[in-house]
């Protein structure tokens, strides 16, 4: 038999061990949402430019850092001119040059009120160089011309082909010299893995036409 002493001091455990565990339960749950929360805090971007052989362009949008000087590091968009306009140097010349090119040029005007700046230019969005995709597609149009980008790739980017397109007759049309050259595409063979050599890598302002 249990003494009253007993079953209170028995009674007095068993409340204080209920609350701990129903911590320990809870707690779990409880954290498990904080994770996506802190996730949220670094937000996927879009992917920047790093090809090197990249020519700059107008509407393009650069970042360019300048090692220990906040105040000249900034975001600045391509004008319709070509250049851009940083502190200090007023406006830079940028279209036509390499994202290298362009930070050795900042870096060398620099000079002039900084001694030995370190310049990092890098390409955040492409918006001059197109490719066009003409005929029985989806959504046919101008598409942002992406470093290494092929025909295949393109055509990904336009939704399909149409009911009446002749895939086997697709052609890349460029620009160059006097006289345009033609490149022939077959869409089956290309995907079987046949003539992986019509799956060119384009330019900037080259057509695609599907028939």
């Amino acid at each position: 038999m249990v003494k009253p002493m007993q079953a209170r001091t028995m009674l007095a455990l068993v409340l204080l061990v209920i609350p701990a565990s129903a911590q320990t339960n809870t707690g779990g749950p409880a954290g498990a949402p904080e994770r996506p929360a802190a996730a949220s805090q670094n937000p996927t971007t879009k992917a920047p430019v790093v090809d090197p052989n990249y020519v700059i362009g107008p509407q393009d949008v650069l970042d360019v850092s300048v090692w220990k000087e906040p105040e000249l590091t900034r975001v600045v968009p391509v004008r319709p001119d070509g250049k851009i306009s940083l502190p200090l140097l007023n406006d830079v010349q940028a279209a036509g040059l390499t994202p290298t090119q362009l930070a050795a040029q900042i870096a060398e005007d620099l000079k002039k009120f900084i001694t030995n700046p370190q310049v990092t230019v890098i390409v955040n969005l492409t918006t001059s160089q197109r490719v066009y995709i003409l005929g029985e597609v989806a959504r046919p149009g101008a598409y942002p011309l992406l470093p290494g980008m092929t025909v295949l790739q393109a055509l990904s980017s336009a939704g399909g082909f149409t009911l009446f397109a002749n895939t086997k007759k697709i052609y890349v049309l460029r620009q160059e010299g006097a006289k345009p050259q033609k490149f022939f595409f077959n869409y089956k063979e290309v995907l079987d893995g046949k003539h992986p050599e019509q799956n060119t890598v384009l330019k900037a302002g080259d057509q695609i036409v599907v028939p």
